[in-house]
């Protein structure tokens, strides 16, 4: 297990609460962003979104890549996009929210420059579906990476839910930009390199026998260390008893300690 900064908080009812609110916080934040992508969606008929989106190899298509993951380019796009933000958004931002949001950048950053960079020209790449498959690769990674409870568990929900963006960086389906996927889930495995260690990991509940363990491997280590006196069995024993029937005067003793030389 990698060298992670950690709590040495119980498990109270004021923690569990606190892990909570934070659930609650990622998930309003997830559910914002897809209202907000919605206002722009049934806006867009008052403007051009080409302009706005990515244009591969051109450098006016370059600001797309500011742009372009609020623009959808229909109801059903939107759709898919808006589960995959609130539940990857919602898994990302509570169970690594210092993560997530030094990671965003970085994921917007490599949709953008992968759809402008592979794409062919004349084409237009708009949608938030390269910021998706950025957050699935970051909870992923973080996953493999960190190998704690709560990062493993996150983990195995967004594959399980999502595996399926491991081919869609690939090209699949014409009409799809694998390429802003492509880029989106390089941007999320670098960001989860780099920022892995962002996140404490997260207080448990620590159970008997685990505190048993412990107390018996420190403990085994103090005792290798000599630090700590051998268990009973293995000391010389230097008080004698004496068996029942032996006579009086033969009573319980103390071995005396011989100086050497004497």
């Amino acid at each position: 297990m990698m060298d992670l900064p950690q709590h040495d908080i119980p498990d109270t009812p004021e923690q569990r609460a606190r892990d909570r609110g934070r659930v609650l916080r990622a998930f309003n934040l997830a559910l914002a962003s897809v209202l907000l992508l919605a206002v722009v969606f049934f806006s867009q008929e008052s403007f051009d979104a080409r302009a706005f989106s990515v244009r591969p190899h051109l450098p006016a298509g370059l600001w797309g890549i500011l742009t372009a993951p609020f623009l959808h380019g229909s109801i059903k796009h939107l759709a898919t996009n808006a589960v995959a933000i609130l539940m990857l958004g919602t898994l990302a931002g509570s169970v690594f929210p210092r993560a997530t949001l030094r990671s965003l950048p970085l994921i917007w950053l490599g949709a953008g420059l992968g759809a402008w960079l592979l794409g062919q020209a004349g084409q237009y790449h708009l949608g938030a579906s390269g910021i998706t498959h950025g957050l699935g690769f970051l909870v992923f990674a973080l996953g493999l990476i960190r190998r704690d409870r709560a990062a493993i568990a996150a983990g195995m929900l967004a594959f399980l839910f999502y595996g399926g963006m491991v081919l869609s960086i690939l090209p699949q389906e014409p009409g799809v930009s694998w390429q802003s996927h492509l880029g989106g889930a390089v941007g999320g495995l670098v960001a989860a390199i780099l920022f892995r260690r962002a996140d404490p990991i997260p207080p448990r509940k620590r159970y008997s026998w685990e505190l048993e363990e412990e107390a018996e491997t420190e403990a085994e280590r103090l005792q290798q260390q000599g630090l700590e006196p051998e268990r009973p069995a293995h000391v010389q024993v230097i008080w004698q008893r004496i068996e029942p029937g032996e006579p009086p005067a033969d009573a319980n003793k103390v071995v005396p300690f011989r100086r050497p030389g004497h």
